[in-house]
C-alpha cells in the first residue's frame, strides 16, 4: 500500500515563559532594562515516528496535555517540529480547532466562502456546494447569523459540513465528534465511514472508546509526549487503560 502519512523522530519544544508578564510594554522595559523574560524548555513530543497507509483510519489516543492535538498540527502543516518531518502525501481537510478558519463577525453564509477559500476552494465550487452544505449542516434558518451568535455545536456543524463536502485523500478530525446533539454526531459518522470505503484516509482524535473502535483500525498512544504503542487499536486501548487514564 502507498503511504498516506509518514512521521520520522518528530519532537516539538515549546518555550513556556517562568515570568508573569502583564503586557507589551511590561516586556519592553524589561528588556531596555535587560532583565528579559526567563523560559522554560518543554518537550510536547519526543522523537515520534509511525507511518499510516493511504485508506486507513488511525486514531491518536492519549491523556489530556499528552501532545495529541500538538501531532495533528504537526501532520496539518501548523505547526513546524523542531526536529524531525511529517511528510503528507495528498490533500488534507483538516477539522482541529472548533471554529478555526471562521471570522465570527461574518455570517454562515459568508463563512463558507471564506472557509473555503481558505481550503483551496474556488468561489465557483463553492457556490455549487452550498445547498449541500447547508443541508447536511441543517442550520438553513441561521445562515445569516453572524457566527459569533452561534453555540459550539452549531459552528461544529458547519465546519464538518465544509471540510468535508468535497472528499479529501487525508481527513483530519480532533474532537469535533464530541460536539453537538447525538443525531448529528451520528450523521457525522456515516459520512466519515463513507468516505473512508471511498479511500478517504481518517486520522482521528477522541477520547470516546467506542469511536475509536468504530471508526479507526490502527492507533497511536502518545503519553506525555512519547509514543508508547502504534498499532491495532485493540491492542492500544489495552494498553492505554492499564497504563494511562482511561
Amino acid at each position: 500500500m502507498k503511504k498516506a502519512v509518514s512521521v520520522n523522530n518528530v519532537s516539538m519544544r515549546f518555550n513556556l515563559a517562568t515570568e508573569h508578564v502583564d503586557s507589551l510594554k511590561d516586556y519592553i522595559v524589561r528588556k531596555i532594562k535587560g532583565r528579559g523574560v526567563s523560559f522554560e524548555e518543554f518537550w510536547a513530543l519526543r522523537d515520534i515516528s509511525f507511518e499510516i497507509e493511504k485508506g486507513e483510519s488511525c486514531a491518536l489516543i492519549g491523556s489530556n496535555g499528552s501532545g495529541k492535538s500538538t501531532m495533528l498540527k504537526i501532520i496539518s502543516g501548523i505547526l513546524k517540529p523542531t526536529k524531525g518531518s511529517a511528510k503528507v502525501y495528498g490533500s488534507i481537510a483538516p477539522l482541529i480547532e472548533l471554529g478555526a478558519g471562521f471570522d465570527a463577525e461574518l455570517t454562515g453564509r459568508e463563512n463558507i466562502f471564506l472557509n473555503g477559500a481558505i481550503l483551496g476552494h474556488s468561489k465557483q465550487l463553492m457556490q455549487e456546494k452550498y445547498d449541500e452544505i447547508v443541508d447536511f449542516s441543517e442550520l438553513r434558518d441561521f445562515i445569516d447569523v453572524p457566527v459569533k451568535n452561534y453555540s459550539s455545536g452549531m459552528v461544529a456543524r458547519l465546519g464538518f459540513s465544509i471540510a468535508t463536502m468535497v472528499k479529501p485523500e487525508i481527513l483530519i478530525v480532533d474532537e469535533i465528534l464530541a460536539v453537538g446533539d447525538q443525531a448529528f454526531q451520528a450523521k457525522c459518522r456515516k459520512r466519515m465511514e463513507e468516505m473512508m470505503s471511498g479511500g478517504t484516509t481518517v486520522i482521528l482524535v477522541s477520547h470516546s472508546k467506542a469511536d475509536v473502535k468504530r471508526i479507526c483500525h490502527k492507533a497511536a498512544w502518545i503519553e506525555k509526549g512519547e509514543l508508547k504503542f502504534f498499532g491495532d487499536t485493540k491492542k492500544a486501548l489495552e494498553l492505554y487503560e492499564k497504563g494511562g487514564k482511561a
